[in-house]
């Protein structure tokens, strides 16, 4: 008959000591000075690499070294307030991790936690790397304004492609607190779901693909860093010549985020003629911006399931291009680039395609109907373009801020036409420009001749031809340089 010993039965009505206060941290990186954790080294000193496992909460919140002499204990002094998670849940699932660090007269300072096979004890889900990813985004994540001490609250999950159920649970268990309230909750019950055996194997299936795509996004907090206002001006007369009006709107909208360090309530609405380079001022700003972009072209999106997703009842059920552009950029902060958005409201399908742009641009919260969850919106800034301002009806124009793209002159299409459409395509030939020379009346029959037209792509159009010529004329004919006057112009381009 078995005898069971229960002299050492923890005891319920105890409460595990607390021996560190938190320092809240917003560093993105640990150092000796900037560490992690400190713990007590008045015992003995501790070698800069030192093995072990964090206790068990319910004990003391210390480190077990494993010395040559056995097992030493060191009380935890101080911690980063984001690592608390992450620290109880290693204790009290026995991982084995070396600690890097240094000897202060104030502790051992540790900036560095690696995972290592030991012993055979437990294992992350995707051992060491799993654990720097979390690492990672505690670290890019903000320190808590409080201490939370509610186990159940902290749980939430993310991706660097988070797809087993055992991974997004350790995620969820380690670096909960980087999400959003609203996401940990819906993180919760999809992850009940997914364990679920009274649902059906499809409803499983799709609630664990829902989670990797939520857990694949970085959810940032609305503050925006400040642009250097003199590198915009740089990359918008790289992209642009002339428009110094648009340039100038460009440029207040910075100095706006530069005051408030949040994107401003309004996107840009961009209307002109096709061709003059709206979908280029778009690029430019996603670019001064530095966020992620990606590109909404309504005039090929005739249903708003397109966009809100599909509802998990279908077996063929995926989540809307909107939600798919967070999870392929990775975070929540990106350009949202809508092309052609008069002809947004010509949707053939079951509904309007505007009416879901105007929950995006609220920046109160997407809904998808694949993930069955509102997602924060308040880093998205949308760039529209359009041609005729007429078609879009007055609620998606009361969400832009509208700039009008005006046409070019005959002498700024010259310009153009000269700096910078002939030499970019030259220098895709691998030509130089010594090869190609249009003259000053050469150059009067281009634009000439495309006078009745908009934009500048008829003239990027004619320098191709211009210099696909004179390249033939170089291979063949075996010049040296080939000259357009106006009589050749004309004749090249009738």
């Amino acid at each position: 008959m078995p005898v069971f010993d229960f002299n050492n039965k923890p005891d319920k009505n105890s409460h595990g000591e607390c021996t560190y206060t938190m320092l809240f941290s917003n560093a993105s990186e640990a150092t000796a000075e900037s560490p992690i954790l400190l713990l007590d080294n008045q015992s003995r000193q501790w070698k800069h690499h030192s093995c072990g496992v964090f206790t068990n909460p319910v004990k003391r919140t210390s480190f077990e070294f494993e010395e040559e002499d056995g097992k030493v204990s060191a009380d935890i002094l101080q911690m980063d307030a984001r690592f608390v998670s992450l620290l109880r849940w290693l204790g009290e699932n026995h991982i084995t991790v070396r600690l890097s660090g240094v000897n202060r007269p104030d502790g051992y300072a540790v900036y560095k936690i690696r995972e290592i096979a030991f012993g055979g004890g437990t294992k992350l889900s995707a051992e060491d790397g799993f654990l720097q990813f979390m690492m990672e985004r505690l670290f890019a994540s903000n320190a808590p304004t409080e201490a939370n001490d509610e186990e159940e609250q902290e749980e939430e999950g993310d991706s660097m492609k988070l797809t087993s159920l055992q991974s997004i649970t350790d995620f969820m268990n380690c670096a909960g607190r980087t999400l959003p309230d609203n996401i940990r909750l819906w993180a919760r019950r999809n992850l009940a779901v997914a364990r679920s055996h009274e649902v059906s194997a499809e409803e499983r299936r799709h609630a664990q693909r829902a989670l990797s795509i939520m857990m694949n996004i970085r959810w940032k907090s609305n503050y925006f860093e400040a642009i250097d206002p003199e590198e915009a001006r740089r990359i918008l007369d790289e992209e642009l010549y002339g428009m110094e009006r648009v340039k100038q709107r460009i440029i207040e909208t910075i100095i706006q985020i530069n005051r408030t360090h949040t994107l401003p309530a309004y996107g840009l609405l961009l209307i002109g003629p096709a061709g003059t380079g709206k979908s280029q001022i778009a690029y430019a700003v996603a670019r001064i911006l530095k966020l992620p972009w990606t590109t909404l072209d309504m005039s090929s999106i005739h249903d708003p399931e397109q966009l809100t997703g599909s509802s998990r009842v279908y077996a063929n059920a995926k989540p809307g291009i909107i939600m798919e552009a967070f999870s392929a950029a990775g975070e929540s902060g990106l350009v949202f680039i809508i092309n052609e958005l008069d002809k947004a409201s010509n949707g053939k399908g079951n509904g309007n395609p505007a009416d879901v742009l105007l929950t995006l641009l609220d920046n109160l919260g997407f809904t998808d109907n694949y993930m069955e969850c509102m997602v924060p919106t308040v880093g998205v800034y949308p760039i529209a373009t359009a041609n005729d301002k007429d078609r879009i009806s007055a609620p998606l124009m009361s969400r832009f801020a509208v700039i009008e793209i005006p046409d070019y002159t005959p002498e700024e299409k010259k310009t153009i036409f000269s700096r910078f459409s002939l030499p970019k395509v030259l220098k895709r030939m691998g030509m130089s420009e010594q090869e190609c020379i249009v003259t000053p009346e050469g150059l009067d029959v281009v634009v000439r001749k495309y006078e009745n037209t908009t934009g500048i792509r008829d003239l990027e159009q004619a320098a191709e031809h211009i210099a696909a010529n004179a390249l033939y004329q170089i291979e063949v004919n075996h010049v040296a340089s080939v000259t357009f006057d106006a009589a050749a112009v004309e004749d090249l381009l009738e």
